[in-house]
């Protein structure tokens, strides 16, 4: 398979891709049993489900013992590192001057994978497993793609390195302003504008939903002194608003007898039309250095 790093190819056990069949395998079964008479006329039964759900269980996610991180692909850590240190500004992207097959052969990442992994699924990964191994990857990751910096400002954002992630996130939302691939000519980057607002709702905002819910633990970078956005959830507009004290949260159009179940800092919250809510913010952890970028890859510090 390949999986999102373009600068890895045919490769077995990519973590992100398998992780997306395991929620694929069971987001299948719970559709299945929910809606029996309709998997019944599709042929789908009780066998058939649990056989999914043990697919599901098996996918295999490839770790390093030796190195405390989870590989990209099975294999990945195992693989020569790229000479960074031998790179100038003219290098990049490495795809324009070096071979492909050079490139699948070494430890260098064109995009958010793994790091991806972790943004999308963030419980199937422990707190120390995403520090370490965001710190391996953002030391690998040169980020010729576009689509990286917003994946990888909402991990940075999540373990406190709210410097890097405003970098990252600035990256991504200037990314046609300032022309910065060279290629604003040819129209706007899209994706890379999801990217920065997924940078700042799932980074800044904190937001996750993977476990059927919403929930939000929330984090400003110094230069950032107040952030709000809604989203639409069930039906109901939520309006989150963030300053540097506390977080609000308010339903400005559902009627009193509404109400949303959220969770702030692991907080149960309830929202109900008509009445905010306000909790303040949660502490950020401390997260030790800032893990390093590869040599002249770190995005540019913004003032």
């Amino acid at each position: 398979m390949t999986g999102p790093d373009e600068y890895a190819a045919l490769v077995d056990d990519d973590v992100f891709t398998n992780l997306m069949v395991r929620r694929n395998l069971r987001g299948a079964a719970d559709a299945a049993e929910r809606h029996p008479a309709r998997a019944a006329t599709l042929g789908v039964d009780a066998g058939e489900t649990a056989r999914w759900r043990a697919a599901a269980d098996a996918v295999h996610l490839p770790y390093d013992r030796k190195r405390g991180v989870h590989q990209q692909a099975a294999g990945f850590t195992e693989q020569p590192e790229w000479d960074f240190a031998a790179m100038t500004d003219d290098d990049y992207p490495l795809l324009l001057h070096f071979p492909y097959l050079e490139l699948y052969r070494r430890q260098v990442v064109k995009q958010a994978d793994l790091v991806l992994a972790m943004q999308r699924c963030p419980g199937e990964f422990t707190a120390e497993a995403k520090a370490r191994n965001f710190a391996y990857y953002q030391a690998r990751t040169v980020r010729d793609s576009s689509l990286s910096a917003g994946s990888q400002a909402v991990l940075a954002a999540e373990l406190g390195h709210l410097d890097l992630a405003y970098d990252l996130f600035a990256e991504a939302a200037l990314h046609d302003l300032a022309d910065l691939g060279d290629k604003t000519g040819d129209g706007l980057h899209l994706a890379v504008l999801a990217g920065a607002w997924t940078a700042a709702v799932e980074g800044f905002g904190g937001l996750r939903d993977d476990t059927g819910g919403l929930s939000f633990t929330p984090r400003l970078p110094a230069r950032i002194d107040r952030l709000a956005f809604h989203l639409r959830w069930h039906g109901h507009r939520l309006r989150v608003t963030l300053t540097r004290d506390e977080a609000r949260y308010e339903l400005p159009d559902a009627d009193p007898a509404t109400a949303v179940e959220l969770r702030h800092a692991g907080e149960p919250v309830t929202v109900t039309g008509g009445t905010a809510v306000t909790r303040p913010m949660p502490p950020v952890p401390d997260p030790g250095p800032e893990p390093p970028s590869p040599a002249g890859r770190r995005p540019a510090r913004r003032a």
